[in-house]
């Protein structure tokens, strides 16, 4: 069974989950292709709960945490409304292909009308094909070729 839930910081479950994760992410090639500086581990959790306007997601199948959004809340001043930028899109190596970057997509554009925003944002590598290819399927437009900027309006 698959599962999206908002990311209760304070729980050391969750908390494992978000740093395993995103340490996973980072030893990626799509990553930095190295683990995630201690300096940082120690910082992260901390630094997300003082974030207000932070969006954390975590997808399980089953009860294995297998992926990972975070987005924040930001203002556009063109359509004078809020917007989500999405930070962050993990889905574990083991865990691609069975529809959680997806299903996380989903949870944070609900989530993203429950706040007022009119569109989402994103920013993805050139060569990040397969998730290119799930931003367009989920309504996101390339803005900015060369830069990799994406947005979804809402």
């Amino acid at each position: 069974m698959k599962t999206v839930v908002t990311a209760n910081l304070k729980d050391p479950a969750h908390r494992d989950a978000i740093l395993n994760l995103l340490d996973n992410y980072a030893s990626d090639p799509m990553g930095k292709q190295a683990a995630l500086p201690e300096s940082s581990r120690a910082r992260l959790l901390t630094g997300l709960a003082e974030q207000p306007q932070a969006l954390v997601l975590l997808a399980f199948e089953d009860d294995t945490p297998a992926g990972l959004l975070i987005a924040f809340q930001g203002f556009s001043t063109f359509q004078a409304s809020p917007l989500l930028n999405i930070h962050d899109l993990i889905v574990h190596p083991d865990y691609r292909g069975h529809g959680l970057g997806r299903q996380l997509l989903r949870e944070a554009e609900g989530q993203a009308l429950d706040r007022g925003c009119s569109q989402m944002t994103l920013e993805v590598r050139s060569d990040n094909t397969a998730a290119q290819r799930l931003y367009q399927s989920e309504g996101f437009t390339d803005c900015l070729p060369r830069m990799g900027f994406w947005k979804k309006q809402l």
